[in-house]
């Protein structure tokens, strides 16, 4: 099965989101690949949403809120329909300004089919002038533009014409202080080699008992599919253990003699679990960073074999 290329374009309003939207879809005309778009708003009327309108692109807006908390199941139910009945062969996901990256990645990581996607990168658009004036934001807003900026994979830094030399020099010192493993260029309008860009190929290893793990530039996610029911008391034995830098956990667990699977979501170091009434894909989906997924793997596997091997002994 192919899976579906995901670009995250993230960055503030104004930054030069929409812009390199644009001359990506251009050059997938070029390449005569299926493509579609999804565009999120925060208000209810879509503004940008017209780069995107073509016959031979499949465009979902969300509106009237942001991906990465209000409509998170109306992304999700977009997501399932592009799947099912579009098939494309990539899709661009641009945020909101206001979005967070880990929040947008964790939005788009079902885990009804997260082992569809090949997740390329986050591609963040910073606008020079607003981070060489960015002591006059918000405490918060300076919080969310350094976010913005650390989770990135590939940084467009735009206005460079409207900076001076020693202004490029400090913002790109500045930037690659914050994140040093993401390509940092300075653009006008967003002036990239997409050559350049799609060499986010990250590496996707698909296995024979269905895991599945991406690894990209900075944060990385991990997909572990269950064969079958595992110890509950064991399961939160395992979460104790778990890093600080696991930043997300969400799938369908079966525990001990249940016969439908559990929700489980994990964040902050807080779990909670809601029991379903159907049968789902027994799909954990991980984010986090610098981690290594092998051993979180095997210590999956693990728990499922000593819960076999106690179902065996009884």
């Amino acid at each position: 099965m192919v899976n579906t290329e995901v670009y995250i374009l993230s960055g503030f309003l104004g930054s030069g989101k929409t812009t390199l939207l644009k001359r990506l879809l251009e050059n997938e005309r070029l390449l005569g690949r299926k493509t579609a778009v999804m565009m999120n708003e925060l208000g209810k009327v879509s503004i940008d949403s017209d780069v995107a309108r073509d016959e031979e692109v499949s465009l979902k807006e969300l509106l009237g809120g942001c991906i990465c908390c209000s409509i998170q199941d109306k992304l999700e139910a977009q997501l399932q329909g592009l799947l099912l009945n579009e098939k494309p062969e990539v899709i661009y996901i641009e945020t909101t300004g206001a979005a967070h990256p880990v929040e947008v990645l964790d939005a788009i990581l079902s885990p009804n089919f997260a082992d569809q996607f090949t997740i390329k990168g986050i591609v963040t658009t910073v606008d020079g002038l607003r981070w060489r004036d960015r002591k006059a934001l918000s405490p918060q807003l300076q919080q969310l533009l350094l976010e913005q900026v650390r989770h990135a994979d590939f940084i467009l830094i735009n206005k460079m014409d409207e900076l001076s030399a020693s202004e490029q020099a400090k913002i790109i010192f500045e930037i690659q202080g914050i994140n040093a493993m993401a390509r940092c260029l300075l653009t006008n309008y967003s002036q990239v080699s997409l050559d350049e860009l799609r060499k986010l190929t990250l590496s996707f290893l698909k296995q024979s008992n269905s895991n599945s793990t991406q690894k990209a530039l900075n944060l990385t996610t991990f997909v572990y599919q269950f064969q079958g029911p595992i110890s509950h008391s064991e399961f939160e034995d395992f979460l104790k253990g778990l890093s600080e830098k696991i930043y997300r956990v969400k799938g369908y667990i079966k525990f001990d003699d249940s016969s439908k699977p559990y929700l489980f979501q994990y964040s902050y170091g807080m779990p909670f679990y809601m029991k379903e009434e159907m049968n789902l894909p027994l799909n954990l989906v991980f984010i986090g960073e610098s981690i290594k997924w092998s051993e979180i793997e095997g210590k999956l596997k693990k728990l499922e074999l000593e819960f076999k091997k106690q179902r065996e002994r009884e």
